[in-house]
């Protein structure tokens, strides 16, 4: 099943039944990401999204000292950002655009798995880092982490996916807009009492353990019941509480009518262990 997630700058492992791991693996640059990288990671993610042998993904990083430094800048600098476009300003700006799009959407890969995605954070967690985190359904970081909104020390508002879904994600407002106005670093700490985090752990190991401790009991429950959750909570965000009831009535009225409720409520009666069956 592995050769599939063979993408370069990943590693995707199956620990356990139903679980994958997928690693950032370029810690010799910090983790930082080129081109390759994001288009890969959408890869990765969509790939994941659809694979009946699995029921939720840790999403990590290797090395000690960053889940990921951002953006590599000077890669960057050679490409569309370079600044040396011979066309005029609508042309250059179309390409941008575009360009600007293909990025979010290879981000936005993680949000739309329909698989639940545990993003666990470690040592410098800068710019980019966020909006991979962000775009992640549950965030834990170890208590090394340090993170930091940092494109306006480069010149640019975030536009891949931070300024979008920081307000939604449960901070206060004000917080949000400071770090982000500022790029100052803030810690672990700090991030679990705004609510950016659900939960610390003391080190990257004990953070690991903690992730994929918790993906394993998501992926022992159904995989109907946890794959609508996300969903539904998802469409919910941001739109008027009728107009998450009638969708999740209507989501229901077909996904109730599964074996795993009968599963369920008879495994709970006779205190038994229950397997469900693929999606």
């Amino acid at each position: 099943m592995a050769d599939k997630y063979k993408h370069d700058y990943f590693n995707v492992t199956f620990p356990h039944q139903y679980v994958a791991v997928v690693e950032i693996n370029r810690p010799e640059k910090m983790n930082a990401f080129m081109e390759v990288m994001w288009l890969n990671l959408e890869k990765i993610f969509n790939t994941l999204s659809y694979d009946p042998e699995v029921r939720a993904v840790v999403f990590t990083a290797a090395g000690d000292k960053a889940f990921s430094a951002g953006l590599d800048v000077q890669a960057a600098a050679s490409g569309e950002l370079s600044g040396n476009s011979k066309l005029d300003g609508a042309r250059t700006a179309t390409r941008l655009r575009r360009h600007i799009y293909e990025f979010q959407r290879c981000i936005t890969a993680i949000e739309k798995c329909e698989k639940p995605v545990i993003c666990l954070l470690h040592g410098i967690c800068y710019g980019l880092a966020l909006d991979l985190c962000l775009a992640a359904d549950i965030r834990l970081a170890a208590s090394t982490t340090r993170f930091s909104i940092k494109e306006v020390d480069i010149g640019l508002a975030a536009d891949i996916g931070t300024l979008t879904r920081l307000p939604h994600a449960g901070v206060p407002m004000s917080w949000a807009k400071e770090v982000a106005l500022t790029a100052r670093e803030f810690g672990a700490e700090e991030a679990l009492r705004v609510g950016l985090v659900s939960g610390t752990a003391g080190s990257k190991e004990e953070l690991r353990q903690k992730g994929v401790g918790m993906a394993q009991k998501i992926a022992g429950k159904s995989p109907v019941a946890v794959v609508g959750t996300k969903e539904l909570i998802n469409y919910s965000r941001g739109r008027p509480v009728e107009d998450g009831l009638n969708y999740t009535a209507a989501w229901n009225a077909a996904m109730v009518q599964t074996q795993d409720v009968t599963d369920a409520i008879t495994a709970g009666l006779k205190k038994k262990q229950v397997t469900f069956s693929k999606l």
